[in-house]
């Protein structure tokens, strides 16, 4: 199906994956390429987080944002690029862009249970508010919930690929991935903020592929082949995963990396609060994004030079403002 014709995305059990049955497997790696090569996004149910897991989540979230911001601040780590900690209001904007989005974040990173991995010497510590306890062990349950999903994800996008299903194991074991809680903050007064601001303005990810748990309001909209934006929406048991920049380089474009946005609430409601937390699945920095041979054909050519997913991630950090050249 041609994605000018969708308009909502497909909903998927990745249930059918993990069941065992062979049909129930098939279907949904078919199912999975299928939208990924048309718009790029799924909504997932049965991902692994329980209601009770994902409201500790978020009410430990909206405890740390609604902290005064000198207290947050003692989180932030400039010299980090916004790898771990605090991210401070309007330090990120989009790839091309001066303006910074009307959002603040908060970084938890990969913790590397194998002392004998040298990549464990490559990420930095964790940074945990005091003020929060319980913040860690919610975020990083999350975290490890969604990593889990993600890879078995990428299983069915390997065999959708027709790579062997355990094709991006390795290469994520221990990734450089990203949970990242995000608070688009109230504004008071729309006329005192840049004319040109928006919550998140439209972009790419940049990983392999991004697991996006409900956002607290609407706003979240995918731009479709056709250039018209639709919003996204999943129901409250589901996650959104969508194909990042990793991905659609390595694969030459066959699988998409669609643009997306969170625009601003209509002008009275612009004093709300929003919130959500994606999960930027990573790889390992020194996996290649070279092209996969056989998505490189005729009608196809090679689109990008080669570089690893560690030289393309250090590239758009500096592009998006969270690191100096």
């Amino acid at each position: 199906m041609e994605d000018k014709l969708l308009e909502q995305i497909p909903s998927l059990d990745l249930a059918d994956f993990r069941s065992g049955d062979p049909a129930r497997k098939a279907k949904f790696v078919q199912e999975l390429g299928e939208a990924y090569q048309n718009i790029g996004f799924v909504a997932l149910k049965n991902h692994g987080l329980s209601d009770e897991q994902t409201k500790q989540l978020y009410a430990d979230v909206q405890a740390f944002f609604q902290l005064p911001d000198a207290a947050k601040q003692r989180y932030e780590n400039p010299e980090l690029a916004g790898q771990r900690g605090y991210i401070s209001k309007g330090k990120e904007h989009a790839k091309g862009r001066n303006t910074g989005d009307l959002k603040e974040f908060f970084h938890v990173g990969q913790e590397v249970e194998d002392d004998t991995d040298p990549v464990k010497n490559d990420y930095p510590a964790n940074i945990w508010p005091a003020e929060v306890p319980s913040f860690q062990k919610s975020t990083f349950t999350a975290y490890r919930t969604l990593e889990a999903a993600g890879q078995d994800v990428l299983r069915a996008i390997a065999l959708y690929l027709q790579l062997p299903e355990n094709y991006f194991d390795a290469k994520v074991k221990a990734g450089n991935s990203i949970l990242r809680p995000i608070h688009y903050f109230p504004i008071e007064d729309p006329d005192a903020v840049p004319s040109d601001a928006v919550r998140a303005a439209e972009h790419g990810d940049i990983n392999l592929i991004t697991l996006l748990m409900g956002a607290s309001a609407d706003g979240l909209q995918v731009k479709r082949r056709d250039g018209k934006w639709i919003p996204i929406t999943a129901l409250p048991d589901q996650i959104v995963v969508n194909v990042g920049d990793m991905l659609q380089r390595l694969t030459n474009g066959v699988l998409k990396s669609t643009i997306h946005r969170v625009v601003n609430p209509p002008r009275e409601k612009m004093n709300t609060s929003r919130y959500s937390i994606p999960f930027f699945m990573h790889p390992r920095s020194e996996m290649s994004l070279a092209a996969l041979e056989h998505c490189v054909t005729p009608d196809n050519p090679k689109k990008e030079a080669d570089i690893t997913a560690g030289e393309f991630l250090n590239e758009r950090l500096i592009e998006l403002g969270l690191k100096k050249k």
